[in-house]
């Protein structure tokens, strides 16, 4: 068994729902930031031991505890988060499939986090897919991660969750989505994939699906960059088939898809919709279309309240 099994963990709590209005002046909580800053900071370092992507043990839920309440500051104040949907959060393993925005500082990661966090407590064995060249390759990011819960993304890693009573956070789409061009900023990219039906089918979870609203405006990708990853040829040795260029804060100009940045703060809405139950004799493609067509649904109606 994972450090805590969901069927063990205290009642889930209904998530607080943060409503702002989108004409509400941002405000930075500079202490909650420089906070977030120095857990990250400390959670680079090695402890002596080797690094291993696919370990379950390492997530530390004291530290998940002090981040929830600082992401949640962030969230309310800069991001002007709002929720809807909370009550589909439940405690019984699950695949959560969420749409990517923005990069590797999508602020909807640190807004996704946060509802799952504060809504299921921080003992709760729920862990994220992260790309597995952060995790493999970039071992002081990896190192960070792990402390939060994150795990090389892999079939195997994600039944080991499963199996052992927890719940995985994933994003299909990955670089697909989470560099997209500006102007798809209110489309759902899962491409092709069908890696996450597999999963859930497979273990035999529901998937929730979390749409993530707003979050892709908080850098301004005007290039995708797929000619230039393959000239650099970044698929085969990370995976990856996007080099996006975008327009980001205090850079300017951010090149390629590692470079960190200030995300813009934008009002942010969050909508977890009902469970989807995945039969075992679905069809791995007709299962992601139906998925996608409801984040889709959301995404739309999301994006019609926003204007």
């Amino acid at each position: 068994m994972l450090e805590s099994s969901p069927r063990a963990s205290a009642p889930v709590r209904p998530t607080e729902t943060f409503v702002r209005h989108p004409r509400r002046r941002p405000s930075l909580p500079l202490g909650a930031a420089l906070r977030v800053l120095a857990h990250a900071a400390r959670a680079t370092r090695s402890d002596g031991e080797a690094f291993d992507p696919d370990r379950l043990d390492r997530r530390d839920p004291r530290v998940i505890a002090e981040l929830e309440a600082d992401l949640g500051a962030i969230s309310r104040d800069w991001l002007r988060l709002s929720v809807r949907g909370e009550s589909a959060i439940h405690p019984r393993p699950c695949v959560y499939v969420a749409n990517h925005n923005g990069g590797i500082m999508g602020p909807d990661l640190f807004c996704t986090t946060h509802v799952l966090w504060r809504a299921l407590g921080p003992g709760a064995p729920l862990y994220a897919m992260a790309h597995d060249f952060a995790m493999a390759h970039v071992h002081p990011l990896g190192r960070m991660l792990q402390r939060i819960g994150a795990i090389r993304a892999s079939p195997v890693n994600a039944q080991r969750v499963l199996a052992a009573g927890g719940s995985v956070l994933v994003y299909p789409g990955g670089d697909l989505d989470a560099f997209r061009h500006f102007e798809r900023r209110n489309e759902i990219v899962f491409g092709t994939r069908t890696g996450f039906v597999k999963i859930a089918r497979d273990a035999g979870v529901p998937i929730v699906p979390i749409v993530a609203h707003g979050a892709h405006r908080s850098a301004i990708i005007f290039h995708e960059g797929e000619w230039i990853a393959r000239t650099l040829g970044l698929t085969r040795w990370s995976r990856l088939q996007r080099f996006p260029l975008a327009l980001a804060l205090p850079w300017g100009i951010a090149p390629g898809p590692w470079m960190p940045y200030a995300p813009l703060p934008f009002p942010i809405q969050l909508r977890v919709l009902p469970p989807i139950e995945v039969p075992r004799a679905c069809s791995l493609e007709a299962m992601r279309d139906e998925v996608v067509s409801a984040m889709q649904h959301a995404m739309d109606e999301m994006a019609g309240a926003a204007q």
